[in-house]
């Protein structure tokens, strides 16, 4: 076995030095053109506000619930630009950041909210087959790897708890031999499978698929198109750009991690910024040497974990680790590259995969997620019911934001359905705090995770108390 990059008087970083600062799936020459800008006076049935996931769902649904609706979807840059074409192209059936967190605050539900979630992954399959969408999409589910021993131990006893509450269908532990046998790191100590709760896929081209769907069912489409303000206007609302206005009877809003269009929802996320690296292709003998004969997404258990997959061309993708919450929660694109974590990410490869000495990094790359204090997306309506927005998908938004499109959509209808009757879609997370507070909250409790990472999982007081008052973080 190859030494780490540890022993070998190299710290990794030399893999990055031909490392593009841009993200791998945007950086195609297949990207499609952008729609023109918005000039002049539009009105429509239903606008639609940010042309990422969120958006791209609730426009292709609302045409799909109703053909003869007139829809507009405005985008601030281009479609997938931002975090929808930066992501790791996990699509999790998960609606709520995991079955953890979904369990804990929503215990009375968790079964009804797991069987949506398992139908949303469906429906998105059969979405990308019916439409025609080329995004390598593949149910290849993901393993969740202990790296420590008492990670082996938690994942174990929460396998053994999920059998007991019937949550498990699906789910396998593997011992450190059967995890190593799908994907071989002298550093995996154990894993639980999730064999059917996962997609794999390429998150640009989903993206660009969408539009592309969008455009064919009759949703006009105008990128570089920011949106600059938000007004009542008679029975609708009115939404003013660089260069025109758009009158609309109703108004979805998916901005998320941006700040929104209605103010007082902005204290409820703040953006944290997460970074990424893609390998170069890897040959037959690197394939061989990490055994990594699937396409399974997998991520460690640790607090302060890694998240990692192949591409369809044989390329790794390894990202995680730090989480990085700018003072004063502003979305700038001088965040976007954070080289002490591209360092840090390549230091952690290597120790992970000694068997890749030699491999190149080709992309290095980050972005904002918007998250919120209970680590998944909530909903609401504005304007006395004219205006809804769903936000705060915490990273895990690639497969939950189709779902919160139907939410939205439902709140404008103004229908009570499975889905507006659950908890988790009528009850709200606690706001942030303003600064310095919110700095000084988020410090200390990444602080406290990485100490738990190195304590043998021991969470301190100040974890004990958010996890007392459901602010708990998992990851």
């Amino acid at each position: 076995m190859a030494r780490s990059a540890e022993h070998r008087g190299d710290d990794g970083t030399r893999a990055l030095r031909e490392a593009l600062p841009v993200p791998y799936w945007l950086d195609d020459p297949a990207r499609p053109r952008p729609e023109p800008a918005l000039t002049g006076a539009e009105s429509c049935d239903l606008l639609v506000v940010g042309g990422g996931y969120s958006g791209l769902w609730t426009a292709l649904l609302a045409k799909e619930r109703d053909p003869a609706r007139d829809v507009v979807l405005l985008e601030g840059r281009e479609i997938g630009w931002a975090a929808s074409g930066r992501n790791g192209g996990f699509c999790a059936a998960s609606l709520t950041h995991g079955l953890p967190n979904g369990l804990t605050r929503w215990p009375g539900e968790i079964a009804r909210l797991e069987e949506l979630g398992r139908r949303n992954l469906d429906e998105i399959e059969e979405s990308v087959q019916r439409h025609g969408i080329d995004c390598d999409f593949e149910r290849t589910g993901e393993i969740d790897v202990a790296t420590a021993p008492h990670q082996a131990r938690e994942l174990e006893d929460w396998y053994g708890e999920i059998r007991r509450r019937g949550l498990a269908d699906g789910m396998e532990w593997l011992d450190a031999d059967a995890v190593r046998a799908e994907v071989d790191s002298p550093t995996f100590l154990g894993g639980l499978y999730d064999r059917r709760g996962v997609a794999m896929l390429n998150p640009a081209k989903l993206a660009w698929g969408l539009k592309r769907a969008c455009l064919a069912l009759g949703v006009r489409v105008h990128e570089h198109t920011p949106a600059l303000g938000l007004r009542p206007h008679g029975a609708g609302m009115a939404v003013r750009t660089p260069y025109g206005a758009v009158r609309a009877r109703s108004v979805a809003l998916g901005t998320n991690v941006f700040p929104s269009l209605v103010r007082r929802v902005r204290p409820y996320t703040v953006p944290v910024y997460d970074y990424a690296l893609m390998t170069e292709p890897l040959d037959e003998d690197r394939m061989a040497a990490i055994g990594w004969r699937g396409r399974q997404g997998l991520a460690d258990s640790a607090n302060r974990f890694h998240y990692f997959r192949l591409t369809r061309d044989r390329r790794i993708l390894w990202g995680g680790f730090d989480a990085v919450y700018p003072y004063g929660g502003r979305v700038r694109a001088e965040y976007d590259h954070r080289p002490q974590t591209y360092a840090r990410l390549a230091r952690h490869f290597f120790a992970c995969f000694p068997q890749l000495e030699g491999v190149r990094f080709t992309h290095a790359w980050g972005g904002a997620i918007d998250t919120c204090t209970r680590f998944s997306a909530f909903f609401g309506t504005a304007h006395r019911g004219r205006v809804a927005y769903a936000a705060g998908y915490t990273g895990l938004g690639v497969g939950a934001t189709r779902f919160g499109a139907q939410v939205m959509l439902d709140l404008l209808a103004g229908e009570r359905t499975e889905r507006t009757e659950l908890e988790m879609v009528r009850a709200r997370p606690l706001p942030f705090p303003p600064e310095p507070f919110a700095w000084s909250g988020i410090a200390l409790t990444q602080w406290s995770l990485a100490r738990a990472d190195t304590h043998g999982g021991r969470r301190n007081l100040w974890l004990r108390t958010l996890d007392r008052f459901g602010l708990g973080f998992d990851s």
